[in-house]
């Protein structure tokens, strides 16, 4: 039975193979007949199908994915009180981030759009992940309309098409690995600031001035002030497009603060109002990222240097030393420059930072996949002046090969792997008991419990006087049975069960 849920991965990861390659080669199709939109809208179709693919597990994973899940979950409950232990029945640490009860180690806006989603679609995993299936689809789409901005058309569709691609964001989509949601609703937010503004000055509206400004403070509910990076790209691109006087620059500049603010000033305000010690805890937890290793998520400054090869192809380099070569030349590119702050500032400032993970840059991704598409280009057009055609040539199709490499990697289509483990069936099974007031101790895995069930659960097993404490309040006891139970199995009132715990 296990080696047939096995084998099923294998057979839809053909399929979704299939189907997504059939969406590729349309969009091919018409990128040659230069029906750029009709292109563009095959990639993202090709992109969704790897998204769904990918994030149809039918179980949480473990970091971090998990805890913005249990959150997000409460959150439908109370959408402005973010908890992980909901009703904490044992004493807690509120420094704890993955044991607390007031949950405030991420900003708001992913956790409220999970819990949106599940309100609306109900409580498992493919609804916890339909935000950022829609975002990281609707990223390939403003992909290509700010490479086109930025250079041409031509761009754009190349762009859009590494983004759909691309490893990481599949991983992260799916909740795969770490950071997961939390860094595509970012990127998302990025992008949409930085689409707003190539929009803004093409229409020169009040309207775009207000929606960038929305969009950073999005961004900053996210993941807090690294948000802040579309303001110099902002200043950039519109200075560059001498469209705008220096009065309206300064006018428009301040209603985006003012939007901005608007967004995210609120809700730092009210946690710090409503749940001080927790807020305070956070706000300075979060600032010794850049001081300490935090959770052995250390690094050297060249981390994130050598991450990129890995998640975006080991020839990124090349397109990055084209970039920064050419930016600076005569006449100065002002889109160039943007781009370069895009990308070198935050590698720049996360690369100094003691703690380091590989989605911390993940919003710079969009930036990375123009340049990509810009540099190939640019080798296409001048590779007839260059005597050994053959490396240019080689160069070209690693330029594509590479990073279609990385993502079939990651999505794992042809591994052997059970996406619907019994040990999540256990749990949705003991959901369907309908307990009330109950709790479950002695289960490895009490996040997902909680997630799946509507217990209080926890991995540890207290004395035997606090758990005839917790029955005469009223409770219902539920232990794991791990075979090590000892004279607990003499405990009158009390449900020993057999659990499986999960491997992920």
């Amino acid at each position: 039975m296990i080696k047939s849920l096995s084998m099923q991965n294998i057979i839809f990861g053909v399929i979704t193979i299939v189907i997504s390659s059939m969406f590729y080669f349309f969009a091919w199709k018409n990128y040659k007949r230069e029906k750029y939109g009709i292109s563009v809208f095959f990639i993202v179709l090709g992109g969704l199908a790897f998204y769904s693919f990918t994030a149809s597990d039918f179980f949480l994973h473990a970091w971090d994915e998990r805890y913005h899940a249990l959150v997000a979950k409460n959150l439908i409950k109370h959408p402005l009180m973010p908890t992980l232990y909901d009703n904490p029945i044992l004493t807690f640490d509120y420094k704890m981030w993955v044991g607390n009860h007031i949950w405030l180690h991420k900003q708001p806006v992913p956790l409220w759009l999970m819990a949106g989603s599940m309100r609306i679609f109900g409580v498992h995993e493919i609804s916890l992940r339909l935000p950022s299936i829609l975002m990281s689809s609707i990223g390939i789409f403003l992909t290509f309309k700010i490479g086109s901005y930025f250079f041409n058309k031509k761009v754009g569709v190349l762009a859009a098409f590494l983004f759909s691609v691309n490893g990481l964001v599949i991983e992260m989509t799916a909740g795969r690995v770490a950071t997961d949601h939390v860094d595509i609703a970012f990127m998302f937010f990025i992008l949409l600031a930085v689409f707003f503004t190539t929009e803004f000055i093409e229409r020169k509206s009040l309207l775009f001035s207000l929606l960038i400004g929305l969009s950073i403070g999005a961004a900053i509910l996210t993941k807090w002030l690294a948000g802040l990076i579309v303001l110099p790209i902002w200043l950039v691109l519109v200075w560059g497009s001498k469209s705008f006087s220096n009065k309206s620059l300064i006018i428009h500049f301040f209603l985006i603060l003012f939007a901005m603010v608007l967004v995210a000033l609120p809700w730092q305000l009210y946690i710090f109002r409503q749940f001080p010690l927790e807020a305070a805890y956070e706000s300075n937890f979060n600032m010794r990222h850049f001081t300490e290793v935090i959770e052995d998520r250390s690094g050297s400054v060249f981390y994130f240097i050598k991450k990129i090869r890995i998640n975006y192809g080991e020839l990124i380099y090349l397109p990055l030393l084209w970039l920064v070569w050419t930016t600076f030349k005569k006449p100065r590119n002002d889109k160039k420059i943007a781009l370069c702050i895009w990308f070198l500032i935050p590698l720049f400032i996360f690369s100094l930072a003691k703690t380091k993970m590989q989605g911390y840059l993940l919003f710079t991704a969009p930036a990375l996949f123009i340049i990509s598409s810009a540099f190939f280009f640019e080798l296409q057009a001048y590779k007839d002046k260059i005597k050994t055609k053959w490396i240019s040539n080689l160069i070209l199709a690693l330029l594509i090969i590479l990073p279609i490499r990385y993502g079939i990697e990651r999505m794992k289509p042809f591994e052997k792997r059970d996406r619907n483990p019994h040990w999540t069936l256990e749990l949705k099974e003991l959901k369907a008991m309908n307990v009330k007031n109950g709790i479950l101790f002695n289960y490895n895995n009490p996040i997902e419990a909680m997630f799946y069930t509507d217990l209080v659960a926890y991995s540890i097993l207290p004395p035997k006087e606090k758990i005839e404490q917790l029955k005469n309040e009223g409770y219902v006891i539920f232990i794991n049975d791990n075979g090590n139970l000892g004279n607990i199995y003499a405990m009158e009132g009390v449900n020993i069960i057999k659990l499986t715990t999960a491997n992920n």
